[in-house]
C-alpha cells in the first residue's frame, strides 16, 4: 500500500497557523535576541496561549489532544524561520514533559503537565554528562536512597531549556544501584528548580542557537522525596532509550524546517539580487541549486511524516526515525551550505536569516544522537552485531 502522508484538515490548520505566527511574530524579533543571545520569553508565552506546548498531550493534563505528527508539523514550520525557538519547543515537550507522561505517576502528571503545557513551566531533561553523551550508559550521577530522600550527586552538561527564568523541574537520570554482574541500574528523578545543592552554571557561549538556554548543572548533596522517582527504579535507561527514539522524529521535523526555511530565503534572494544585468536566478546553474535543495527538504519531510505516522499508529518507528533523522540533519548542513553559497558575501552578514541557519545547522548532526549513532541504530535494526 503506497504511502500517504498528506495533511488532514486540522493537520493542516495548524500548519497555516504556526507558518503564520513564525513569519508575523518570530522572524521580526528573533534577529536583535539571537545576536544578544536572549532567551524569547515574550515569544515563549504566546506559543503557550496558542497551546502548541500541549500538542501531543490529552485535555485531561491541560493538552490540546493532538498526536507526535502535530508537533512535528509545529516544529518544522517554526524552524523554517528559526531553530532557537523550534528548540525550546522541541526540549519543552519531548524531553521537558514526554518523560513524565509516559512514565510519570498520576500524582506527577497533575502536578506538572498542565503548567507545562500551557507554557508556564519549562521542564529539562538531564541525561548528557562530561564523560557521558552518546554513551548514555556511562552516567556517573548517583542518588542514593537516605530515609524517605534521594540524595543526588553528580553533573550534567549541554541541558536545553535548564536555566530558564519559567523552568520548574529536571528530570535527572542518575544510578541508584547496581546488577548482579556489576552494570549500573539507572533511574530518572525529578528535580525541581531552587532545591538546594543543585547549581545552574551560566548559558554556554554557542555556535549557534543562541536564543536558546543551555548549560551545565551540578548537584551536590541534592535532597527530593523518594515519590520524584519518574516510573519504575533501574528502568530510567529504557526510558530514556524510548525518549530519544521520539525526540529523533522531532529533531528531524526540525532539521526539515531549518533545510525548507534555506530553500525559502535562497528562492527569494535569487530573484531580488542581480548581476552582469539579470537576476540571479536566471542562471540555471543557481536553479539548479535551488531544485537540489528543495529535493532534499522534501524527501526529509517523507521520512520524518513516515516515522510520525508509524508511532501514531503504535507500530514500530526505531528504524525509520532514525532513518529520518541521520537524513533530515544532513539536509540541513547541506542546504545551510548551498544557501549560503548563494547569498554569496551577504550570507556571512548576521543580517540575513540564513547566516543563522548555518550555524545553527551543525548541531543537528549531534544533539539526540551523533549521525554516527544512527548509523549503528539502522545496522542493528537490519540484523547486524553492533
Amino acid at each position: 500500500m503506497p504511502l500517504d502522508h498528506r495533511l488532514t484538515p486540522e493537520h493542516e490548520e495548524l500548519r497555516r497557523t504556526v507558518e503564520a505566527f513564525a513569519h508575523d511574530v518570530i522572524a521580526p524579533k528573533i534577529g536583535d535576541l539571537y545576536e544578544r543571545h536572549e532567551f524569547p520569553y515574550e515569544i515563549v508565552a504566546e506559543m503557550g496561549r496558542m497551546g502548541l506546548f500541549g500538542l501531543p498531550f490529552p485535555e485531561e493534563y491541560g493538552g490540546m489532544g493532538g498526536d507526535y505528527l502535530a508537533l512535528g508539523i509545529a516544529l518544522e514550520e517554526l524552524a523554517r524561520v528559526d531553530s532557537s525557538v523550534a528548540i525550546t519547543l522541541e526540549a519543552g515537550v519531548s524531553l521537558g514533559a514526554m518523560p513524565l507522561y509516559l512514565f510519570g505517576s498520576e500524582e506527577q502528571k497533575r502536578e506538572w503537565l498542565p503548567k507545562m503545557c500551557s507554557g508556564e513551566v519549562l521542564g529539562a531533561f538531564g541525561l548528557t554528562e562530561p564523560g557521558a553523551g552518546s554513551d548514555a550508559g556511562g552516567t556517573r550521577t548517583t542518588a542514593v536512597r537516605d530515609g524517605d530522600a534521594w540524595v543526588i550527586n553528580g553533573s550534567k552538561c549541554f541541558i536545553t531549556n535548564s536555566g530558564t527564568d519559567i523552568t520548574g523541574l529536571v528530570t535527572v537520570t542518575a544510578v541508584t544501584g547496581r546488577t548482579a554482574d556489576g552494570r549500573p541500574e539507572i533511574s530518572s528523578i525529578i528535580v525541581p528548580s531552587g532545591t538546594p545543592g543543585f547549581t545552574v552554571a551560566a548559558p554556554y557561549s554557542k555556535v549557534g542557537w543562541n536564543s536558546s538556554d543551555t548549560r551545565e548543572l551540578s548537584f551536590s548533596d541534592v535532597r527530593v522525596p523518594l515519590a520524584n522517582l519518574v516510573g519504575a527504579e533501574g528502568r530510567g535507561y529504557a526510558q530514556f532509550l524510548r525518549i530519544l527514539d521520539e525526540g529523533r522524529i522531532a529533531i528531524s521535523a526540525l532539521a526539515t524546517g531549518l533545510a525548507q526555511g534555506c530553500v525559502d530565503e535562497s528562492v527569494k534572494y535569487a530573484r531580488e539580487r542581480h548581476a552582469f544585468g539579470k537576476a540571479i536566478g536566471d542562471n540555471q546553474a543557481i536553479q539548479f541549486k535551488i531544485a537540489d535543495m528543495e529535493m532534499r527538504a522534501h524527501m526529509a519531510r517523507v521520512g520524518w511524516r513516515d516515522a510520525a505516522s508509524r508511532l501514531v499508529a503504535g507500530e514500530p518507528f526505531k528504524k525509520e526515525a532514525a532513518i529520518a533523522k541521520l537524513y533530515s540533519s544532513t539536509v540541513a548542513v547541506d542546504n545551510a551550505r548551498e544557501a549560503t553559497q548563494i547569498h554569496g558575501g551577504y550570507g556571512f552578514m548576521n543580517e540575513y536569516p540564513v547566516a543563522r541557519m548555518w550555524r545553527d545547522s551543525k548541531i543537528l548532526e549531534i544533539g539526540e544522537g551523533t549521525s554516527e549513532v544512527q548509523r549503528m541504530l539502522i545496522a542493528r535494526e537490519l540484523g547486524f552485531s553492533v
